[in-house]
């Protein structure tokens, strides 16, 4: 069997800028330039999608790289059409590389006769021929059993511990890690391992869907700085709400640390006039000049975790080796030189 010398990216148009970090970083890393597959990935008059590869693939390791977000039935029949391309040119093996993975939140029936649309997508991406996944933070970790293919899910806690140590200390004594909800306390939890420092839980209740009738805070946080851990920012209400509660609780100042910033509608307007110091996402999804332009809103980069994760993928080594701090601290290196 031949031994396939480089890994290659091709890309959508869902987020070309993390596209093009991941390909500068592993030009860096591999010590030779390292290009996103030429192809065009374009709409015809009728918004049907085209592609195009206008290089040979055949025997190739191919990633991907191709978030499902706003405007997800778009960006997936991106991701969808190029696997089909790259199957039909006789590529060894495709790999999608899914930072962030739309239809998450229809992971189960939440009533009668409604669908499952999470196991729906998992379907399509396996009958397109694409052989493996690679995400981060899934709204629900079960998701990867809907798949029959391997799923390696990334998880944002080590680079977020990362980067609460170099922006709040290695003193964790006045640190509190606060769930917006009981159903995120074990990611919460887990970031609060991390850093060695208390766990809280803001405890809502609901009179109706989208709205919030009342929040109760679960735990000491008087005094503290509190650090809200979730995967998905959309309209921001909840998020807003939960740091007003924690503030009337005494809490000193509050932070954000959320891995999808998907920030729909009013979200930024409403994080500019939080009471929060600040809100942390990753580039899973390409912010809007809105978001950039958020004095609150810091963004830190996912292209050297999933870089490594590539890496790991195409050499056949342990991604689940990124799951520790000490693994990703040297892969930040540079990005927090002081850590």
């Amino acid at each position: 069997m031949a031994v396939i010398a480089e890994p290659k990216l091709i890309a959508g148009n869902a987020n070309a800028p993390l596209a093009k970090a991941i390909a500068r970083r592993m030009s860096l890393l591999r010590g030779r330039n390292i290009d996103l597959v030429d192809a065009r990935v374009e709409r015809f008059n009728d918004a049907e999608v085209f592609v195009e590869v206008f290089e040979n693939v055949r025997g190739e390791d191919m990633f991907i790289i191709q978030p499902t977000s706003k405007p997800a039935n778009d960006n997936l029949m991106e991701l969808l059409i190029i696997a089909d391309a790259l199957r039909r040119s006789s590529a060894a093996r495709i790999t999608a590389v899914i930072p962030y993975f739309g239809y998450a939140r229809q992971d189960r029936r939440t009533k009668a006769r409604t669908p499952i649309s999470a196991k729906l997508v998992a379907n399509l991406i396996a009958v397109a021929g694409i052989d493996r996944v690679l995400t981060l933070d899934l709204h629900a970790t079960q998701i990867q059993g809907f798949f029959d293919l391997p799923v390696d899910n990334l998880y944002a806690a080590p680079l977020f511990a990362v980067d609460a140590r170099h922006q709040f200390g290695a003193n964790p004594q006045n640190l509190t890690v606060v769930s917006p909800d009981v159903g995120g306390v074990g990611r919460a939890r887990e970031l609060a391992t991390r850093l060695g420092c208390a766990l809280a839980i803001v405890d809502k209740r609901r009179e109706k869907p989208g709205e919030v009738a009342e929040m109760t805070v679960i735990g000491d946080v008087k005094g503290q700085t509190c650090i809200i851990v979730d995967d998905i920012c959309d309209t921001a209400g909840t998020l807003c709400k939960a740091a007003e509660t924690l503030m009337e609780a005494g809490a000193a100042e509050v932070h954000a640390y959320i891995t999808h910033g998907v920030m729909s509608g009013p979200a930024v307007e409403r994080v500019t006039n939080s009471v929060m110091k600040s809100l942390v996402i990753t580039d899973s999804i390409e912010a809007t000049p809105e978001v950039k332009a958020a004095p609150n809103i810091r963004i830190v980069p996912s292209a050297p975790l999933f870089t490594q994760a590539i890496l790991n993928t195409w050499s056949g080594t342990s991604v689940s080796s990124l799951f520790e701090v000490e693994t990703v601290l040297p892969i930040y290196d540079g990005v927090y030189p002081q850590a």
